[in-house]
């Protein structure tokens, strides 16, 4: 059985025409001018702030570097160690805004974090031209506002907000609206001079922000407040009961066995992974998620409309396929940043666990923007560290065509849910991996011992009603079988 996903031809238009428009701020300053902000917000969201701070810095400096060395003075050395000091200055101090709004805004709530980048961005270019560092550019109420509508389209963006395109639209109309008319010599209109006041208040506001956020950091659900799920917890390597260590700061939280195990929980994650569960293509795969964790939310996101295909039919193709009700506890095997978690119906509880704890961290982040909770481990799917039948749902999207062992991780999903529950297991076929990912630039697709296949034969032969579906033109399988009723070691059957 084939199922296609329904293309949208506004969709697909939208998005070329999006692209375009970035595509075109590389070339044209006057377009640059206010997509280069949200983009550069937006690339400070996807990334850890240390790492997002060096790549900005990499991305302004090397740059200005290649191409503006000619200016530097000649009369010495030191004048020219000068001049390279002043570029870093001023470079660092064009991206701190970025940074700080990366630090903070996660720990505002609602609109108010739309603001640190504004205020930080309106304030430190006052600084600069105090201090006459770099080209002077107007200090002027445009700033502010670009700065502003930038941040706010990040925010809608990442809160997934259906209004998103709306503003977008609005936003195409300013910016063509104000390069229309800088290109027939209105300067007044839109460069109207902030007064230096208010830019000088805009720093404080910003030390402001900064100072809340200081102390108020962000926190989830204590581990010893989560008594259904430390219930269900085992260890993954000796199946003995687990329980909750206080040692101070929540930092030095662990879960403990009996006979000695130790599991660290580190920011608000406990961690089932050890050195052996990194071998193979879960080693592999894994260093690709590590990679593009942050950006993997956003890939999903850009490439569906590019094809013309909506976003919410991509996900429920294989969502729909599962039984869920209000009140199940459910379990996402390989969840990722929790992208399907959003298409689950409300009053479920909710547990993901994943090898990358770079996914996991963006998954927290989601999660936060989405207003739901869950449980969130690092471990292996291979070896889970929940005792028998703790969910009513259990499911797994993409990843497995690459694990080391899926007939284990396919006994692990049977183990964990309970009798009679439905199981759903999906991934991509070999055709996709051949036309898609076999021209990544790694080359981690090439030269696979064997193509991928959705791995019915894998299923123990005591599972019902197992089903094989295809969807989207071939390229995606979603693969369903039932536990039994029966409790036992039949349940499992042979493999």
């Amino acid at each position: 059985m084939s199922a296609n996903v329904h293309t949208s031809r506004f969709s697909l238009l939208f998005a070329w025409a999006v692209l375009g428009l970035f595509i075109a701020g590389n070339f044209l300053s006057i377009i640059g001018s206010w997509t280069g902000p949200i983009l550069g917000v937006w690339f400070v969201s996807t990334q850890k702030p240390r790492r997002g701070f060096l790549w900005l810095l990499a991305f302004g400096f090397i740059p200005n570097l290649l191409f503006g060395w000619r200016g530097f003075s000649l009369t010495g050395p030191v004048a020219a160690l000068n001049d390279l000091g002043l570029l870093l200055l001023t470079t660092v101090l064009g991206i701190l805004p970025l940074t700080f709004h990366r630090l903070v805004s996660p720990r505002l709530p609602g609109f108010a974090a739309t603001l640190p980048f504004p205020l930080a961005a309106m304030g430190l270019l006052a600084l600069t031209q105090s201090l006459h560092l770099g080209a002077q550019h107007p200090v002027n109420f445009l700033t502010f506002v670009i700065s502003w509508l930038a941040a706010i389209l990040v925010w809608l963006w990442n809160r997934e907000s259906p209004s998103t395109k709306l503003f977008f639209g609005g936003l195409v109309v300013f910016g063509l609206s104000v390069d229309a008319l800088r290109l027939n010599g209105f300067a007044f209109a839109v460069s109207w001079p902030a007064s230096p006041i208010f830019a000088w208040i805009c720093l404080d506001a910003a030390l402001l922000l900064g100072l809340w956020a200081l102390f108020h950091p962000l926190k989830d659900q204590p581990w010893a407040e989560r008594a259904e799920a430390l219930a269900r917890l085992q260890s993954p390597f000796t199946s003995s009961k687990l329980q909750l260590q206080l040692a101070g700061e929540q930092t030095q939280q662990a879960l403990v066995s009996l006979s000695g195990e130790r599991f660290p929980i580190r920011n608000g994650i406990p961690a089932f992974v050890q050195a052996d569960d990194l071998t193979g293509d879960n080693g592999k795969y894994n260093h690709l998620y590590e990679t593009i964790g942050g950006f993997y939310n956003d890939i999903q996101r850009v490439y569906t409309p590019l094809k013309g295909v909506d976003l919410r039919e991509y996900f429920l193709s294989y969502m729909r396929l599962l039984e869920v009700k209000p009140g199940d506890s459910v379990l996402e095997t390989s969840v990722g940043t929790g992208l399907n978690f959003k298409y689950l119906p409300h009053g479920v509880k909710l547990s993901g666990l994943d090898l990358s704890p770079e996914m996991l961290a963006n998954c927290q982040a989601n999660l936060r923007r989405w207003r739901l909770q869950a449980d969130l481990y690092l471990g292996n799917a291979e070896n889970l560290p929940f005792a028998d039948n703790s969910f009513d749902v259990v499911f797994h999207v993409g990843g497995i065509n690459f694990f080391n062992d899926r007939a284990k991780a396919i006994r692990e999903m049977i183990r964990v849910a309970c009798p009679g529950s439905l199981l759903l297991i999906a991934d991509e076929t070999e055709e996709h991996v051949k036309s898609v990912y076999e021209k990544h630039p790694g080359g981690l697709y090439r030269n696979r011992p064997a193509p991928v296949a959705a791995p019915i034969d894998l299923v123990p032969a005591a599972m019902q009603q197992v089903h094989l579906e295809v969807l989207r033109d071939g390229m995606f399988y979603a693969l369903t079988f039932r536990k039994p009723p029966a409790v036992g070691p039949a349940a499992h059957g042979p493999v």
